[in-house]
């Protein structure tokens, strides 16, 4: 959904073409991974991180053009909004100092942007989503002018026949309501971490990956307040979700925002046809090209937003490869703790995607599945089921396993002694603390009972680049 389309307008003969030419890349996909021609080279980390810009009163600022026009990155690109923009990271062989220059180089960006943003009147913001969000900042006036925004939201609707989207979220509090369009997807904003992986190893990481989502995003909440109420702890959750939901009454068709059906087996390929099977396209836009550029293929699968998703990229000399893209943690509240959240993440994927029993075949996916609301619902006091099959909080499993997990796994992995102490120190503590993102937020607003001062002293703790559990009420 990064690349910009051509056309705002589709045809029947449109959508038949473009089912045609996906149908061809997919079963080209499976006929070249079953040949051995996908990369099986050394793992590879990346991310991208989704931003506010807020303007002197914390309200959405919608200024991206102009503010993009200013930076003139191409690790900074538009979203959505025209009140949010994307900061990339170039990823990185995951070896040595990999994770360091992952937080120096999003430092350098970031530093930059603000200083951009503050020539622009306006100030950048990481957080899940932002507290002084009003409804009204949701609107197709505040949509960036690309195609496929567009684009987007009229085929949303189509298949909607026309029916607005409705949120109904029970969390701390209650809200519902209903909105025309899909920008509520808007005020969902991620640290999107990635994992180029073996294609030997990649149906493993995968399903680890989806073993991991509870305790990550349990340990990354920032999310819990949406129009006024507080809701999940990870409220991006059911918002995301709920935003682009296209399904109509009677119809079997899957949700486009989803935790899965189903851990991989030994096929990874099956993810792709079941993109081809259970998703009717969104986004129909033909282009010329071989079949193994996977043009079709990668468009459509950037419409099916799993909470992990599996990508088909292009090595320089188009051998293609496989990676993980773990969606489920919120941007902010530090660019530390988010660094330290990716460092947890890369080495416990690790470990368990590499043990002699696959993990997965001890956890059910509907426990894993269930696993996951309720960590997005609960954060760090949530519940869930391990795979002893105990049920226990998720602080206290991220402490007793998955931390020692993660710096094994990082230390198999050759990553700098002085790296794994220090990003894992920061989870220990944000751990012992009790005190991530939503913590802090909930904790701020039952004080203060004021989002704007929430707000204000969120962004001067985040501008400071110290980690969330350090941060005062």
């Amino acid at each position: 959904m990064g690349k910009e389309i051509g056309s705002d307008g589709f045809t029947a003969d449109d959508f038949a073409r473009f089912g045609q030419r996906l149908e061809q890349e997919t079963a080209h996909a499976h006929k070249t991974y079953r040949a051995g021609g996908f990369a099986n080279a050394g793992l590879v980390a990346g991310f991208e991180l989704e931003a506010w810009l807020i303007d002197e009163h914390f309200f959405p600022a919608p200024r991206n053009v102009s503010f993009l026009q200013r930076m003139g990155s191409p690790l900074v690109v538009p979203e959505l909004s025209l009140f949010n923009v994307e900061i990339n990271g170039t990823p990185q062989a995951l070896r040595a100092t990999a994770l360091s220059q992952l937080e120096s180089e999003l430092t350098a960006t970031w530093q930059r942007c603000q200083q951009v943003a503050a020539d622009e009147g306006v100030a950048l913001i990481a957080i899940g989503t932002l507290p002084t969000l009003r409804e009204r900042d949701l609107s197709l006036s505040s949509m960036s002018p690309f195609k496929r925004y567009a684009a987007l939201n009229e085929q949303v609707l189509r298949r909607r026949g026309g029916r607005p989207l409705t949120l109904d979220i029970a969390g701390i509090e209650t809200l519902t309501a209903t909105h025309s369009d899909v920008m509520l997807e808007a005020a969902t904003t991620s640290f999107q971490v990635h994992l180029q992986t073996p294609v030997s190893e990649v149906a493993r990481t995968y399903n680890a990956s989806q073993l991991l989502a509870a305790p990550l995003v349990a340990l990354a909440a920032n999310s819990p307040f949406l129009f006024g109420r507080a809701l999940w702890h990870e409220t991006r959750i059911p918002l995301f979700e709920q935003a682009v939901d296209c399904r109509q009454p009677g119809h079997p068709e899957h949700m486009r925002v989803t935790f899965g059906s189903a851990y991989l087996g030994e096929d990874p390929m099956a993810c792709f046809a079941e993109n081809l099977s259970s998703y009717p396209v969104l986004l129909p836009y033909v282009e010329a090209g071989p079949v193994n550029s996977y043009a079709h293929l990668r468009l459509h699968n950037g419409t099916i937003w799993r909470w992990n998703r599996l990508l088909i990229g292009l090595e320089k000399d188009q051998v293609p490869h496989l990676r993980v893209e773990q969606r489920v943690m919120p941007a902010g509240p530090s660019l530390i703790d988010m660094i330290a959240n990716a460092a947890l993440y890369y080495g416990a994927v690790r470990c368990l995607a590499r043990q002699a029993e696959a993990p997965e075949a001890r956890l059910p996916f509907a426990v894993a599945r269930e696993n996951f609301y309720r960590a997005a619902r609960y954060g760090l006091e949530a519940q869930v089921v391990w795979l002893d099959g105990r049920c226990q909080n998720v602080a206290e499993l991220l402490l007793r396993e998955l931390l020692p997990l993660a710096r094994e796994g990082l230390a198999e992995l050759d990553l700098a002694a002085a790296d794994i102490t220090r990003y894992l120190d920061v989870i220990s503590a944000r751990l012992r603390n009790r005190q991530n993102g939503a913590a802090w937020q909930l904790a701020h607003y039952a004080k203060y009972q004021d989002f704007f001062r929430l707000t204000a002293d969120y962004l001067e703790h985040q501008c400071r680049l110290v980690p969330v559990h350090e941060w005062p009420i």
